[in-house]
């Protein structure tokens, strides 16, 4: 599911961000340039996604790095992409406005970190150069993720870097860095979540020795798509709570992997993992919106950004939008005409032991649930 396909899906998007996987840099003066490291590789990650119902995910990365040389320094980074469509503020100290609660420990002991602004060429790999805010200024007139040169007139995309000294020691050491991010969304999609992988390579294995994907739906219910080809090696499976997976065919023919999940982990595990691509966790929505052939709730989502493409026409049913909140929860539908309704929607997972209560209900579904009585 490569990024290209969605590009004509970009209206009314909120941050899309590119989540970074840690790349080895070199810092020279006021640059950070992306090196290969040649005695520390990796030997283990677990990268673990949690998605929430607030608009925000949970990113918890754990990396295992063996140094096979002596001890030595090394400066780490990622890059997060600028916001666009949000009016989000331009924050010259290199923090990235919808980034937050970021921390980074290695080998038990908490690190400080550094942000800077930089360019961005799509064409070539990022050089993490830090732009010169006296030259380089927000273009808000064209729009907001843009910078422009006012000498030159020239303008580019700019990214927030995040990037800190990490002392290696001889063999085994661990690095786990958190951080908290508002998700992006669009046409078509009540949610994306991008994450870059590929920076792995620049370690001296140029793979991951043991990785570990976990993506949570905790207290709630997703249902979503990831491209099944970067996962070929390895099946997926659910590690806790409740969830189906099904392969399925995109509206470019591309095969991807369809997963519903309610209080539950999807986790893949391989060996000698080499990314080929970087990973998208995207609705579902778009597997099913604005085909002109689906039914109502054939994707439902409790997040503010679920929408009901084209349905108002169809003269929607109230008695199933109602009870789409409940259904998302597994209630066991004693109406025969309701019970077949929901059965057909592929998401739907029945749990008998689930009792019809509100408490966790969103104030939007409690709204939702009046509005249509």
């Amino acid at each position: 599911m490569k990024r290209k396909i969605w590009t004509a899906l970009l209206l009314c998007v909120i941050p899309a961000v590119m989540w970074s996987n840690d790349g080895v840099v070199y810092v020279n003066g006021n640059q950070l340039v992306p090196i290969n490291e040649t005695e520390i590789s990796i030997a283990k990650e677990v990268l673990t996604i949690s998605i929430r119902d607030d608009g925000y995910a949970d990113v918890d990365v754990l990396y295992e790095l063996t140094n096979h040389g002596k001890e030595k320094t090394v400066s780490m980074g990622f890059e997060a992409e600028a916001p666009y469509n949000v009016e989000a503020p331009f924050n010259k100290e290199g923090q990235h406005p919808f980034i937050h609660d970021f921390t980074v420990t290695m080998n038990g002991e908490r690190l400080s970190y550094k942000n800077a602004i930089i360019g961005v060429d799509y064409q070539k790999e990022q050089d993490f150069a830090p732009l010169d805010l006296k030259q380089w200024q927000q273009a808000t007139d064209i729009a907001e993720h843009l910078v422009r040169d006012a000498a030159t007139d020239s303008v580019m995309p700019f990214a927030y870097a995040y990037y800190f000294t990490a002392k290696f020691k001889e063999g085994r050491n661990e690095v786990h860095h958190t951080y908290r991010y508002r998700i992006s969304y669009g046409v078509w999609r009540a949610f994306e979540i991008p994450y870059w992988l590929k920076p792995a390579m620049r370690w001296a294995n140029h793979k991951i020795d043991d990785f570990t994907l976990r993506i949570k739906a905790e207290n709630t219910a997703k249902h979503f798509c990831l491209n099944d080809s970067l996962f070929a090696a390895a099946p997926f499976k659910i590690a806790d709570g409740k969830g189906k997976m099904r392969k399925v065919k995109n509206d470019s023919g591309e095969s991807v992997m369809e997963v519903a999940l309610r209080d539950a982990t999807l986790e893949w595990h391989a060996k000698d993992f080499v990314p080929s691509d970087n990973l998208t966790i995207l609705a579902a929505d778009i597997l099913y919106a604005g085909d002109g052939k689906n039914h109502l709730g054939a994707f439902y989502d409790r997040g503010e950004h679920y929408q009901l493409w084209g349905l108002e026409e169809q003269k929607l049913n109230h008695r199933i939008m109602r009870n789409l909140p409940y259904a998302h929860r597994g209630y066991v539908f004693r109406d025969k005409k309701l019970k077949a309704y929901f059965e057909k929607l592929w998401w739907y997972m029945p749990d008998p032991t689930w009792q019809a209560a509100t408490d966790d209900f969103t104030p939007r579904e409690l709204k939702w649930i009046e509005q249509y009585k």
